[in-house]
């Protein structure tokens, strides 16, 4: 295929458009943005052809497959080594907590002594590591030919080597029957035959639950990256309809806000008046249910003598200010007349209290 037909509208963009979603990071390119540019898009196809999905040259991807190989293989050997060798620590406590609820026979006890012991000697020949170097003075001043002379009999190591087998076996039937029993606790209740066939095809049903996630989330990665373009072209779309609505807003709108100003202007008005109407009108119903002909007369009639009232006090009230306004022409000499004859009204009280005092005394 010619470079110039990778840039073809129609099918050349959809291709081109897959492989950026695909082999490149997603950089929101539409269409248009592509025919716009030609060479970009030429570019774009030309480095897609030495690159992977993930993104890695074809080199690169290649010695990562191999380099993640080994790696599984390490790791495969790793495991197996790893899970003896918890499996034998298991034995060993569960033979130490067996001891102490119940009694062990000699053959039991034969047994784990000498896999203890085994197993002790070889870690600390691991810890020494290999004397290469004779300037490093070794661990606790101890060689491996101490450490030989703790090993067991070899008759000893046989006869454990042999039972250790089974044990280890049993130990891992146990283990796969309780894994089994987790990934479908139906399966509880079956046999130890049945059990055993549905545990040689666990494997195949673990990895095959492990490729749908694996699927599953490939999908979801691929769903996200479209969520991520619509959500990148209806964020344009929605731009494009706020500048056309500002658009319309300034030129539709505020030609015709006078002319709507007035009209709610004067709904406004008129739905006062109406307001202010039914306000009154309710206040008259209210007035007329509560007072009736009769209360009405009587409030008349009593306001009339009310008003009668007050005419009258302030008629004395005009008569006493005239008084006053006639004493106050007097002066100061109507002040000393005033307090002279406060105090001789107070001194005729007293006198008058005194004599009817003395009155009282002698009668």
């Amino acid at each position: 295929m010619a470079s110039g037909d990778f840039c073809s509208p129609g099918e050349g963009m959809e291709i081109l458009q897959q492989v950026c979603s695909k082999q490149l990071p997603p950089c929101n390119l539409s269409k248009e943005d592509l025919l716009r540019n030609p060479h970009f898009s030429k570019l774009l196809l030309n480095l897609s052809q030495h690159v992977d999905e993930s993104g890695l040259s074809l080199t690169l991807a290649k010695e990562q497959a191999q380099a993640w190989k080994e790696v599984r293989l390490h790791k495969t050997t790793w495991l197996r080594s790893e899970i003896l060798h918890r499996v034998i620590q298991e034995l060993l406590v569960d033979y130490y907590v067996k001891m102490q609820d119940t009694n062990v026979t000699s053959e039991d006890k034969k047994f784990h002594e000498t896999l203890e012991q085994r197993l002790l000697v070889t870690e600390l020949m691991r810890l020494l590591g290999p004397s290469q170097e004779k300037e490093i003075p070794p661990l606790l001043g101890m060689e491996k030919a101490d450490l030989l002379e703790l090993m067991p009999l070899s008759e000893d190591f046989v006869w454990m080597r042999a039972r250790l087998q089974q044990e280890v076996e049993e130990q891992l039937k146990k283990k796969c029957f309780t894994l089994l029993c987790y990934h479908d606790p139906n399966s509880d209740a079956d046999s130890e035959t049945v059990k055993a066939a549905k545990v040689w095809k666990l494997a195949e049903v673990l990895v095959g639950e492990q490729q749908q996630c694996q699927d599953a989330k490939s999908q979801q990665k691929e769903q996200m990256l479209l969520l991520e373009k619509k959500s990148a072209t209806y964020s344009q779309v929605l731009l494009r309809c706020l500048t056309l609505l500002q658009r319309l807003l300034q030129e539709h709108r505020l030609k015709t806000q006078s002319e709507l100003d007035r009209i709610n202007a004067q709904y406004l008005e008129v739905k006062c008046s109406a307001m202010i109407l039914k306000l009154r009108m309710e206040e008259l119903k209210i007035l007329s249910d509560t007072y009736t002909v009769e209360k009405v007369e009587v409030h008349r009639l009593i306001r009339d003598r009310l008003e009668g009232a007050i005419h009258l006090q302030e008629q004395d009230m005009e008569k006493s200010r005239q008084v006053l306004n006639s004493y106050e022409v007097l002066g100061e000499e109507f002040d000393r007349l005033v307090k002279e004859y406060t105090v001789l009204k107070q001194a005729t009280e007293n006198k008058r209290w005194a004599l009817l005092e003395f009155n009282k005394a002698y009668r």
